[in-house]
This record gives structure tokens, sequence and C-alpha cells, in this order.
């Protein structure tokens, strides 16, 4: 690795000495936002600000929520990369604002987009509590994207604003009697329905990664869901198809029950409280909902008006030193400290307990714009004495709960003191053997740890040829022998008991656990996994995410593990030679030689697709696929089949759904197609009975499932070929007298063709393990960085990567066998 060009340099000259009044900028309006966004929306880089963008706009929806008036909010990804926000509010106001400082007057709807420090939330007028604070949220949405439209349907009207990076578009300006009328808002037509709906493209300039997860728009929404009881709001990914409906009824105690999914509740009753303490400006509503589990973790999710607080706050200070004083003198009264031979610390009282706290101010206070941390004062008080006071009842109520949570925290006391011991001895054991690294770490030259990463190899065979592959100048090797221990399952004394975990920890540096984990003391910057492409390869890397996650949780959210991607592929065509990570890019680099001298005409005499033109089919033919392999474990394949030849299914109406019926059963050999339809609302469905082996399989095709993105994609794309070519059709491949022609039935058989015959010439070797490739390979492939390909684990959704450790690594089998069954029919493909 080169040095830092920087480090030697002679510091450049000032453009000029001269500093004067003229250096003094003034940002008008929405300047400021585009040249400081980071102050506005967090970190442009890491995504954190892009998927703030939306937060800003959802929050606005669910303010209109809490204020009574919204109960349906729609977020879509789109295809083209933009998002749109939909909600049935009272629709942002459009009348002209009259005031003296703006000249020419503006309706509300642009002024609320175009200026910062402008809203209807600075009051408990329209909004008693709200989200949004400082008017700053949906304009800076505006000052950031390419392009924003906003749809407002309000009194009977549709009304329709167009921005550009922050400028309205056609502002309509009319000559009358009286002077010079602006008009609020262009109206489009009339409307049945009310509500707001914001669409915009970020602005690639700013956002150089401007790509939305939908895994971390799914964690919010799903909790703005839990919070406010009574609201659906529905995801659609138009990108994959994915859609997903939040209608998570319990509120905050349905949250704790979601949060505690796959865990063993050590006690039935969850606590929950709701009060108000305060009035006016100073009244303080609080929520919480706590139930303890088996696990060893503390899993505590702060809110204020519907925002999450990842560092938490006020709230979060109240609600420990609530608990701590509580439970401490129950466990005193008891006498499970009897004789003075227990003492407890906040960690034990708090280990394995999931809880949920939402409390709603009139006028919080952050610590910054992206409300990270409370800093209001008066939740603190609010929060300690509505959780002491409901505690301490609810434990005199539940006397069976408090014990077996009070046993629980005698459990973690125990465990602590045990770790300590635990840890004294490792660190005696440390210094008699000279506390030197292990003797299976192959270290780097390069002692700063921003330079240098380490390679966890999966056994001893790959770790030698990654040895000798790697530069050692700033890349260390570390081979891990079998499986480490599962710490999803085991307390921490016996995670301190493991050579191989304790190896790990040791060629790190930086400790584990909450008390002795340094993040400074970190070795590496980088920690790469690096496993075989198969069962027991994915397993050990789930194991050592497992550890990383719940031991040394820091270097995720820093950004400092990663998996490395060794190609599954080494192909040869011709004269080249390459390497191919996935079956995706395999199949994506075999189309295109598929393609080269190919073309599809229908009939003899019809006009020929080829080059540019066919590739954009031959994708979006491979694009409906998909849908169509994701649609099958629901939907009959041959139903699917007929929609993806061209037949188009409308369950509408009634006589539409027996229309639809009628056409598929005469497509369909040996199957039944009847329409059902509800006699108590207007719900239609078709009924699909193919006879198989002997045996009835039975198939519903719902109204939801025909608007569902993957059938939508299928119908689109179905339609389009059917009309592309008339059948039958000659596909065409080579050049001169290699040349092959083939005649087929449809498209999507021409495109099989082709794949079949470019495969005859392609020459394939499929690694399946590290030991595979020498240490020439795998340098070239896997470590050299400039050809290797890294993924960087991160945390997007936290509450569902808890789940998904606590269902695939816990104790509880029952939760894992759900998840097997619900996405097992997924799987195209097993390693056994």
């Amino acid at each position: 690795m080169s040095a830092n060009p920087k480090a030697n340099a002679t510091p450049a000259a000032p453009a000029t000495s001269e500093y004067s009044a003229a250096q003094i900028q003034i940002l008008e309006g929405l300047d400021a936002v585009r040249k400081r966004p980071g102050m506005y929306i967090g970190d442009t880089a890491d995504g954190s600000g892009l998927h703030q963008l939306v937060f800003e706009v959802v929050d606005n929806a669910v303010d209109e929520a809490m204020a009574g008036h919204c109960d349906f909010v729609l977020v879509t990804v789109h295809a083209n990369g933009s998002l749109s926000v939909e909600d049935n509010g009272r629709g942002i106001p459009v009348d002209v604002k009259h005031d003296d400082r703006h000249v020419p007057k503006r309706s509300a709807a642009e002024i609320a987009l175009t200026e910062l420090h402008a809203g209807g939330k600075f009051d408990q007028n329209s909004y008693k509590v709200s989200g949004g604070l400082h008017g700053v949220g949906v304009s800076c949405v505006n000052a950031l994207s390419t392009w924003l439209d906003l749809t407002i349907w309000r009194a009977g009207r549709t009304h329709a604003l167009s921005f550009r990076q922050g400028v309205l578009l056609d502002r309509i300006v009319t000559m009358t009697g009286e002077g010079v009328a602006i008009s609020p808002a262009r109206v489009t037509g009339v409307a049945d329905r009310r509500g707001t709906r914001v669409h915009f493209l970020p602005d690639a300039e700013i956002f150089h990664h401007g790509v939305f997860s939908f895994d971390v728009l799914s964690a919010r929404l799903r909790e703005l869901s839990f919070l406010n009881d009574g609201l659906i709001i529905r995801l659609i990914d138009e990108r994959s198809g994915k859609e997903e409906d939040f209608a998570c009824a319990g509120g905050v105690t349905g949250f704790v029950q979601y949060a505690n999914y796959g865990k063993r509740a050590i006690h039935d009753s969850i606590f929950h409280v709701s009060s108000t303490r305060g009035s006016g400006a100073a009244e303080v509503s609080v929520e919480v909902a706590m139930q303890w589990n088996d696990a060893y973790g503390e899993a505590t999710l702060c809110f204020t008006n519907n925002i999450a607080q990842r560092d938490g706050g006020t709230h979060l200070t109240g609600l420990r030193a609530a608990t701590t004083r509580v439970l401490g003198k129950y466990a005193e009264d008891n006498g499970f400290t009897k004789n003075g031979n227990m003492s407890f610390t906040g960690n034990d009282f708090r280990e394995g307990l999931a809880c949920v706290i939402n409390v709603k101010l009139p006028d919080p206070k952050f610590g910054n714009q992206t409300k990270d941390k409370l800093v209001s004062v008066e939740a603190r008080a609010a929060v300690e004495e509505v959780v002491g006071a409901a505690l301490a009842e609810w434990l005199q109520e539940h006397p069976a709960d408090a014990h077996a949570i009070c046993d629980k925290i005698m459990g973690a006391a125990r465990a602590r003191e045990a770790a300590r011991r635990a840890r004294e001895m490792t660190r005696r054991k440390s210094v008699f053997a000279g506390a030197g690294l292990p003797g299976k770490l192959a270290d780097c030259q390069q002692r700063d740890p921003a330079q240098s990463e380490l390679y966890l190899v999966e056994g001893d065979s790959a770790g030698g040829s990654a040895k000798q592959g790697r530069d050692r100048a700033f890349q260390a090797i570390l081979p891990l022998r079998g499986k480490i221990l599962n710490v999803e399952r085991a307390r921490y004394e016996k995670v301190l008991s493991s050579d191989e975990i304790m190896t790990l920890v040791t060629a790190l540096g930086c400790g584990m656990g909450t008390e002795d984990f340094r993040i400074g003391k970190l070795r590496y910057y980088r920690i790469i996994i690096m496993t075989d492409a198969d069962v027991d390869g994915a397993h050990i890397r789930t194991l050592l995410l497992t550890f990383f996650y719940r031991q040394m949780r820091d270097l995720i959210e820093r950004g400092h593990v990663y998996i490395a991607q060794p190609p599954l592929y080494k192909v040869r065509h011709g004269k080249t030679e390459l390497y191919l990570k996935d079956d995706a890019e395999f199949s994506r680099w075999l189309l295109d030689i598929a393609l080269e001298h190919a073309s599809v005409r229908g009939g003899p005499n019809g006009d020929a697709i080829e080059g540019e033109a066919l590739l954009t089919l031959a994708r979006e033919c491979q694009t409906a696929q998909a849908a169509l392999q994701r649609l099958s474990p629901s939907v009959d394949r041959m139903v699917l089949d007929a929609v993806f030849r061209g037949l188009a299914i409308r369950l509408d109406s009634p006589d539409a759904a027996h229309e639809c019926a009628e056409r598929l059963a005469a497509q369909l050999r040996d199957t039944s197609v009847r329409a059902e339809s509800s006699a108590t609302s207007n719900h239609h469905q078709l009924h699909v009975v193919r006879r198989h082996l002997g045996n009835d399989r039975h198939s519903i095709v719902t109204a939801d499932t025909v608007r569902s993105p993957d059938f939508q994609t299928l119908a689109r794309i179905g339609a389009q070929l059917a009309t592309c070519f008339p059948q039958p059709m000659i596909v065409a491949r080579g050049v001169g007298e290699r040349r092959r022609e083939r005649t087929v039935s449809d498209f999507p058989a021409a495109l099989a063709w082709l794949l079949d015959d470019a495969g005859r010439g392609v020459a394939r070797q499929r690694y399946k393990g590290l030991g595979e490739m020498n240490p020439t390979q795998l340098w070239e492939t896997t470590m050299d960085p400039d050809a290797r390909r890294l993924l960087q684990v991160r945390i997007e959704d936290a509450i569902e990567a808890d789940r998904l450790f606590s269902i695939l690594m816990g104790e509880e089998v029952g939760p894992r066998r759900e998840f097997i069954e619900r996405f097992g029919a997924g799987v195209v493909e097993m390693d056994v």
C-alpha cells in the first residue's frame, strides 16, 4: 500500500491574503442547505442523510396521524431511484399567505417547501405534539433534490407544484383590475379525496451513493406503525417487487412482543404504563412497556414524539434511574440480598430487558436536527416519576413475575462476578505467557491501524494460501480452526473460556464485552471475514457475525467489519479468461456472450431485432422471469405462464373475474378455474384447481396478488413481448457459415436457446472452497485492493438484526422452524 501522498507535501500558498467584507457571504433561502447539508440531515456519504430525507417527509404524515387526521401512509421507491410519500391527511394548505414579508404573495405550500423555519408546528393550535419542530425538514428535502413534485388533494381539488433544486417552476401570475394576482397552486383537476404526495429524486451531486435501502426504510416504518396504533403504512419497492404492509397493533406493548420474538420471555405479563405529568407547554406524556427475556443483552428503544433517539437522552436516564431504584428496593425487601452477600449494578437490572419508551412533549429539545438525543430536562423527571410509581405497583400485583425478574437479576450478578474472576485469570495467564500475539497470527508490518487489515480465514489450508498470497506490508492473516462458540447461547464467562475466541480477541487487541471493550486499542481498521462459499462457510461467517454483534457491536457500527467476496466462477470464452462473483454476474456475462451476432424476428419475413434493442428485451424478459420465480410459491405456475404469454387478469368486478376465469380455463390443461366474490365486500378472486399426478392442486389469485409489483411487472413485460413479434419466431446466432437458426414458439424460448447455444462455447470452473485457489489466484481475486470486492457489514435495521440473531442462533426452536418454513420455498439451490 502506498504512503499518504500528502504526508510530506509542502503546504499550498493561500489563494489571496486579503480578507475584507467582500469575503463575507450571505446564503439566501435554501442555499445554506445545499452548501452544508450535513448540518441539516446528517452524513451524505453513508446513506443516513439520504434516508433522513424520507423520514422528514414521513414524519409530517405521521404528525397528521397523531393529530387524528390521517390513518394511511404509502411510501414507494420507484424504479428510477426517486421516492414518493403519500398520505390521506388534511393536505398542505394551498391558499395565499397574506403578510408583508413576501412579495409577491405565495401559497402556504410553496412557503413550506422553500423557506427554512416555516411550518405549522411552532404553536399547539394545529398540532399539539409533532416530530417536526424547526420548520426545516421538508424544505431541506426540496433543497437537496434534483426535482420534487408536490400533489395536494384538498377541498375537492387537485393542486400541483413542481420544484427543481428547490426552485418553484411555472408560478402562475395574472393581472387583475386590482393588480398582480398569484395563483396559490396549479389546479390540475377535481379530487374525491384529501391528502398530500411528495415525490422527489435526491440530487446525485450531493448523494453520490443515492440508493434507498428497503431494510432501512422498513425498520423506521415498522416503528412508526407500532407507535401509532391504527396507522397503516405500506412500503412498495418497484425495483425488486418487494411490498410490505405495516399495520402493527398493540402499541408499545406489541412492539416489545415483536422485539422479543425468538427469545424466551421469563415472565408472561408485560409491564405497561401510560401517563402524563405537567400541563400546557410543560406537559409530558410517557408510555413505557418492558419485558425481560432469557438473553444476555439489553434492547431499549427510545422515542420522542415518535422520533427515534439512537443515543438515548434524558428520558432514557429517567427510565434507568427508576428501574434500578424500584427493582433494587424490591429485591432487598424480599430477601434477594439477604446477609449482604449480593450486590447489584445497573447492568444487572437490565440484562435481558426488552423495553420501548415513547415520550411526547409540545416543545422537545434535541442535540441536532436529526434528533438522535433528547436533552429536555423535564423528560427525565416525568419518566422517573411515572415509571417508578407504576413499576412498584406492578411488582406487588405480579409477585410471580417479580420473583422471576429478580432471579434473572441475581443470575446476571453471579455471572458478572464469574466473568470478573475469569477476566482476572485470563489477564494473569497473559502476564505469565508474555502477553504476546497468538502464534497462528501472521501479522503485518504496518503499525498504523488505519492502514492495516486482518483476514479471518476458514481453515489452515486456505490460511496457508492467504499467508503466501498476501501483501505482508499491511495484511495480517488469522486462520480459524473449525466453528467458534455460538455466543448467542453462552454467558460471558463461557465466552472467556473459548480458546478460539480469545485468540481472536487477542489479535484484535481491543478487548470485548461492555466493560473491557476499548475501540481505541483496535489493531486493524478492516476486519475481513473470508470463508468458503458452502454451508459450513456460511455457518462460520454467521457465528463470527454473531460474536461481533453481541460482544463487539461497536466494530460493526463504526464500519470495521467486512465480508470478502471470493469469485464463484472462473470462465473462459475464446481467449478471454476472467473471474465472476456469483450466479447473477455469470448470467449477465453469459447474456452478453449469447447476444453477440444474434437476432430475433417474427416469421421468415418479419423485421429482425438485434443489438441494443434485443439486449433491452432480453433483460426485461429476465426481470419478468425473476418476478415469476418469486410468485411461484404462492400462485400456480401455469397461471403465471399464461400471464407471461400476454393473458390479462382483471378482478375489479364480478364480470371481469368471470371472464378471466373462462379465458384461463380455456388455456390451461387439466385445470378448472372459477371466480369467487365476497357477498359483503367488493373483493373478487380466482380459485384455480389443477389435476397433477392424480392429485388436485389448489391456488388462489386475489386482487392483492394482481396489484402486487411482481405481478404487474410480469403482466407488463408479458404484454410487451407478445406485441413485439408474431408467433412463431425465428432466432439466429453466429456469422457466416457458423450462423445457426431455430424456430421457437415465443421470446422466452428464443432467449433460452441463445443462452444454451452460447453456453456450449464457455468453459467454467466453479469454486466451492478457498482451498481450491492457489496463492496467486487468491490474491488476484479476493485480496488485491485494486481488484477485490468487499461487503461492509452494517446495521440498517437494529431491531430486525437482533431478532434474526435470536431466531437463527438462539435456544428457541419454534421461531427458527417458522423462519425456515416461511423462506425455505424461495431457496433455489441448496448445498447439503
